[in-house]
């Protein structure tokens, strides 16, 4: 392996915690001072059609009794509703509440936040190469909290 890589793994993992940090203190700027980044990745799968306990804990990959868990705090603090599943009478389908759709919002306006610097600090070309790179090492669909 060429000695200019080894120091790649720390820049990527740095610049992915930089982007979580950020958008986490943003969020909490908005107001919304009781979640955590890992609510963030909970959302983004609840968001739109909703999701079941067992979809949130397959996409975190944590136990069904973890997300159970976050599910029932993110109910108490008004960002999930449980109601009835269109497709399964046996199933509950966690939605975000109007609370929840705002704060996912304000973690968009967070992200853009966020990521700003680097549009200014890159050219189109090099955001292009960056993004081409980014590609061919991610994993989609693994983007999940590791903290």
């Amino acid at each position: 392996m060429p000695d200019d890589l080894h120091d790649i793994p720390v820049l990527l993992l740095s610049a992915a915690r930089a982007l979580v940090d950020g958008i986490d203190s943003r969020v909490r700027e908005a107001g919304f001072t009781d979640i955590r980044p890992a609510h963030g990745f909970a959302f983004a799968r609840i968001s739109g059609a909703g999701a079941t306990v067992t979809e949130l804990a397959e996409h975190l990959e944590i136990t069904k009794q973890a997300a159970s868990q976050m599910a029932e705090e993110l109910i108490r603090k008004g960002y999930l509703k449980r109601g009835p599943h269109p497709a399964d009478a046996r199933a509950r389908l966690l939605t975000l509440t109007e609370r929840g759709n705002a704060c996912t919002e304000a973690a968009t306006a967070a992200a853009n936040a966020t990521l700003r610097p680097l549009a200014t600090a890159l050219t189109p070309g090099q955001i292009a190469a960056l993004r081409t790179a980014l590609l061919h090492l991610a994993e989609p669909g693994r983007i999940r909290p590791v903290w």
